[in-house]
């Protein structure tokens, strides 16, 4: 890989292939074409996949959405103008490739996920993972939580995914966020869902919700009270908690990302959606993911490109506040 420099400084950080040198549509389709994690001695934040979708519900796909969004993000440069900062300069981002996943036994893929994570942020990485289906949030969960205590889980969807069961099983793309609830790994004063909408089973969804530890901006509300006080009440919510970021993308309306297996009407844009995630600037987030893009239900990569700058944005976010 051709990088911004010809010879790199080994205290700095190795940045993506330079565009002019190497066309970005050339060579194997890293995230934003940064290094990957065998080509650097260090890394700071890794971005790994987790093709894995055998968790969903409905329409499956998922499993191809890390490599999707991988060729989405050939297009992202260096310098983030919204946040002011270059991302890739002052810590080592790197693409440390796929987790595999058994396809057969969720059971199992699931404390591979979880045995994987725990060895790729062993040395203090922290893990933007891309997805998947919702089930990986939950090995990721208990990853982080071991390492800082119960979290703050700030979710972007359009379902509470804190329901129980689905024909009899615990761990679905539903119900990741009822089990860390349960099982301890979520900070209950501090944890919330933007942008749920759409019909539930009953209003009993809500109460247990609430229960588990989550507060509420619906994607009804940020209509009606506005972008700014939506940001104002995130903000107070997570105060100075560790936070865990996880968007799934089908928080976005089936207009800017059709292609993802649950699509609901009456959703967030992408300029939304990216400016509620900019406003992380100053909050420590400790790992993110985005999921739930299912390429096959795309057309012209627009969910990919959404997710893309999703995690551009989050990392942009994780950069050390000094990045000029």
């Amino acid at each position: 890989m051709t990088n911004q420099t010809d010879q790199p400084d080994q205290n700095e950080p190795i940045g993506p292939a330079d565009a002019s040198i190497a066309p970005r549509y050339a060579g194997i389709a890293t995230f934003a074409r940064l290094p990957r994690i065998e080509d650097v001695p260090r890394a700071d934040i890794a971005v790994v996949g987790v093709p894995f979708d055998s968790g969903v519900s409905y329409r499956p796909g998922a499993r191809f959405g890390p490599a999707h969004v991988r060729e989405a993000s050939r297009l992202l440069r260096p310098y983030n103008p919204e946040q002011d900062v270059t991302p890739f300069s002052t810590q080592q981002v790197v693409d440390a490739g796929d987790i595999s996943a058994n396809p057969f036994n969720l059971d199992e893929a699931v404390a591979q996920i979880q045995h994987a994570a725990t060895e790729l942020s062993a040395d203090g990485k922290r893990l933007v993972t891309i997805g998947g289906d919702h089930t990986i949030a939950l090995p990721l969960l208990r990853v982080v939580a071991e390492k800082h205590g119960p979290i703050a889980v700030l979710h972007f969807d359009a379902h509470l995914d804190t329901w129980d069961t689905y024909f009899g099983a615990p761990i679905t793309h539903g119900t990741p966020f009822r089990r860390a609830s349960e099982e301890g790994l979520i900070d209950m004063q501090a944890s919330m869902h933007v942008g749920i909408r759409g019909p539930l089973y009953s209003r009993d969804d809500l109460r247990d919700d609430e229960r588990l530890g989550f507060a509420i901006i619906s994607s009804a509300e940020l209509e009606t009270e506005g972008l700014q006080s939506a940001i104002e009440r995130m903000l107070a919510r997570l105060g100075d908690r560790p936070v865990y970021v996880s968007v799934d993308i089908d928080v976005l309306d089936p207009a800017h990302a059709p292609g993802t297996g649950t699509p609901e009407a009456g959703g967030m844009t992408s300029r939304e959606l990216l400016a509620m995630l900019r406003a992380l600037r100053n909050v420590n987030i400790v790992g993110a993911d985005v999921v739930e893009v299912a390429p096959a239900y795309d057309h012209a990569q627009i969910t990919a490109v959404a997710a893309s700058h999703v995690a551009y944005e989050i990392i942009s976010a994780m950069t050390p506040s000094t990045t000029v």
